[in-house]
């Protein structure tokens, strides 16, 4: 039996950052991953053609990078480099037009003007309120809950009015909010593209301020991905906490944790085996697959259990990612550029998208969201070709197989093809994730989902800020649950006492994927074996 100070259950980068956190505060960790590889959702892959790399789950990072959180981590040291792509994200429409969101505000400006004159301008005021507000917002979504320090800064410099406005911001749709401002689509098309990386419907509540922050903090620090691949930041988070000493497993499902008198005490290893905690147990998964597989729905308060009946899981993904034997042949000279492309919809088109998710019906023009991965990277594929992606979301309730998928994946081409003629004849591979495929590669995405809307997250739980219900998605709001753990301790008296637990555990059928049988890395093993590692389970190259 081994013990620990901590026991973390999965090792997406929540736990992955988590496990720093506490080896930085000298406790022994143990960090346990059913997959054969430490990154859940941040992982990439040779899929399409050797020599052509895609990120399986998410790709860009703006949030790291404005995460002091990860800066502090000092990653580079651990071979992790960012690379970012000329130009943020293009929004290109069918009639050959297209909205640049730039890391220069005069770019950006000059785009969004020419859609409507005095929209560049509207632009830069909008842009130059973010940066008086930019350094408290930050500090308060990297703060424990509830920020108070962080709201108080704000208050401070934008006084009574300024803080009415964001209070109104924060719960403001965001076709309301870019029509307030601009007069002109390309704004619009800027905001609520933005607005729908976080699924929230464009005329909902709340959707307005996804769209500011992403499209603020696109203009302000862009949209970063790790050189090489999404999983080298996974390797980097790795390396880091067995330098300090944690002990990282892999290819080791949990199937239980463990409670005495209310307290998580440890995990139970598909095995057999046991790992105790002297002081913690935080989990990495989903938070129904934590309470109902993990723990036991016979351990809850009732109005716990009830309010897991009514966690709302995210629409499911398709994803496509291509080789492709050239650039995309964008219609649109500003799309070219850019990291992310949106394609398939216009102001209309994205309620529209909307409207068929929330009612179950078959999109027939689906929002896409483009990844030109050589574009932001050149170390993923050879000079002259491209590596890329698509994904789109489906209605949940459906069987996304088959002929069905089949015809959605047209669907796809199809609204690509629209805007870049000559897409088709530049594929040299094509490799499909279904709803299904992205559930077998990590269990945590149930149904497809890359998201959980938890919104009515059970307060009875008062887990420490680390549930990992939230996206990492295609952006990455991950850096923030897993360091909330050290500021979190002792906040927790009621919550199955994990103490200092940032909580999202896999389920009793067992962690990500993975044999009974696993390997352990430990500092002094060294980099040696860990490369080993990484060879064996097919990481790309750098």
């Amino acid at each position: 039996m081994t013990v620990a100070d901590a026991v973390v259950i999965g090792s997406g980068p929540n736990g992955l950052v988590a496990a720093n956190a506490l080896a930085d505060a000298g406790w022994d960790v143990v960090l346990i991953e059913a997959s054969d590889r430490t990154g859940g959702a941040v992982r990439s892959e040779e899929v399409t053609v050797p020599g052509f790399v895609s990120d399986m789950f998410s790709a860009f990072y703006p949030l790291a990078a404005a995460s002091p959180v990860i800066r502090d981590l000092h990653l580079e040291e651990h071979g992790l480099g960012w690379s970012h792509a000329p130009a943020v994200l293009a929004h290109a429409l069918d009639d050959g037009r297209a909205a640049v969101l730039s890391r220069d505000p005069e770019v950006t400006a000059a785009s969004v003007d020419g859609f409507a004159a005095g929209d560049g301008e509207s632009w830069l005021r909008m842009f130059a309120e973010w940066q008086r507000v930019r350094d408290p917002i930050l500090d308060a979504l990297f703060s424990p809950l509830p920020p108070l320090v962080a709201l108080v800064q704000v208050l401070r410099r934008v006084r009574l009015a300024g803080a009415l406005d964001m209070a109104r911001l924060g719960v403001l749709p965001v076709r309301r909010l870019a029509r307030e401002w601009f007069d002109g689509d390309g704004a619009a098309l800027l905001l609520t593209g933005n607005a729908m990386h976080s699924d929230v419907p464009p005329d909902a509540a709340g959707s307005g301020v996804f769209g500011w922050l992403l499209a603020m903090l696109g203009q302000d620090v862009g949209f970063p991905v790790p050189r090489g691949g999404a999983g080298r930041l996974a390797e980097a988070l790795t390396r880091r906490a067995e330098a300090r000493g944690a002990l990282v497993q892999t290819g080791v499902p949990v199937t239980s944790v463990d409670v005495v008198a209310g307290r998580a005490t440890g995990v139970r290893l598909l095995d057999g085996s046991v790992v105790r905690a002297r002081r913690a147990v935080l989990a990495d998964v989903a938070a129904p697959l934590l309470y109902r597989d993990l723990v036991g729905t016979d351990r809850l308060p009732p109005r716990l259990v009830r309010n897991l009946d009514r966690f709302q899981w995210d629409d499911p993904t398709i994803k496509v990612n291509w080789a492709l034997d050239q650039p995309v042949p964008w219609r649109a000279a500003g799309a070219r550029g850019a990291g992310t492309v949106h394609v398939g919809v216009d102001m209309d088109g994205f309620v529209d998208f909307s409207a068929d998710l929330s009612t179950g019906r078959e999109p027939r023009h689906p929002f896409l969201l483009f990844g030109q991965m050589t574009t932001a990277d050149q170390t993923r594929s050879p000079a002259g070709t491209e590596s890329a992606w698509a994904y789109t979301h489906v209605p949940r309730g459906v069987d996304w197989s088959g002929e069905r998928l089949d015809r959605h994946v047209t669907r796809i081409h199809e609204a690509i093809e629209r805007v870049a003629p000559g897409f088709r004849d530049s594929r040299l591979a094509t490799h499909v994730q279904s709803p299904c495929d992205l559930e077998r590669a990590d269990v945590n995405l149930v149904g497809g989902c890359r998201q959980r809307r938890d919104v009515r997250h059970p307060p009875a739980a008062r887990l420490p800020a680390g549930t990992r219900s939230r996206p990492p998605g295609d952006t990455d709001r991950w850096a923030l649950p897993g360091q909330r753990v050290r500021s979190s301790r002792r906040r927790c008296p009621r919550c199955l006492r994990l103490e200092c637990g940032a909580v999202r555990p896999q389920g009793r059928r067992a962690v990500g994927r993975g044999a009974a049988a696993g390997r352990s890395h430990r500092v002094g093993q060294g980099a040696q074996d860990l490369s080993d590692a990484e060879r064996s389970a097919g990481a790309p190259p750098g």
